[in-house]
């Protein structure tokens, strides 16, 4: 079984919270789908994930190594690309990016903004396949 982070949220077992189990498995199980369907293996995952999504990387990470054991997609690699939070300031009529989640300002003009563009991301945009 795959070690786990001093700093993964870790559940009664000293597994990942089931959070971040269950998505792991929700993403093994599009993707097995996917690979049914084309008559391939899938090698890796490609994941956009943002601040704002409420999923801990590291956690996520280790939920994944965990989930794909003894299924088609053990050996798969989770590749998480960050995205950062992106807002939209009215007073500058611009999307900036932010530093902090808990400081949903403009960087430029420190107006509050609520728009928010990017940063919730938890979306598999891609799959890495072999034949």
């Amino acid at each position: 079984m795959a070690a786990v982070s001093d700093s993964v949220r870790q559940g009664p077992l000293g597994l990942p919270e089931m959070h971040e189990l269950s998505i792991a498995n929700s993403i093994i199980e599009i993707a097995e789908e996917e690979a049914y369907r084309r008559k391939v293996r899938v090698s890796g995952v490609h994941l956009k994930l943002g601040p704002l999504s409420g999923v801990v990387k590291e956690a996520l990470l280790s939920a994944y190594e965990i989930a794909i054991a003894g299924t088609s997609m053990e050996g798969s690699r989770l590749i998480v690309e960050d995205v950062p939070i992106s807002v939209y300031c009215p007073k500058c009529c611009q999307s900036r990016s932010v530093k902090s989640m808990q400081l949903l300002c403009c960087p430029v003009c420190q107006t509050p903004v609520s728009d928010i563009r990017e940063g919730a991301q938890l979306e598999v945009t891609a799959l890495e396949i072999e034949s």
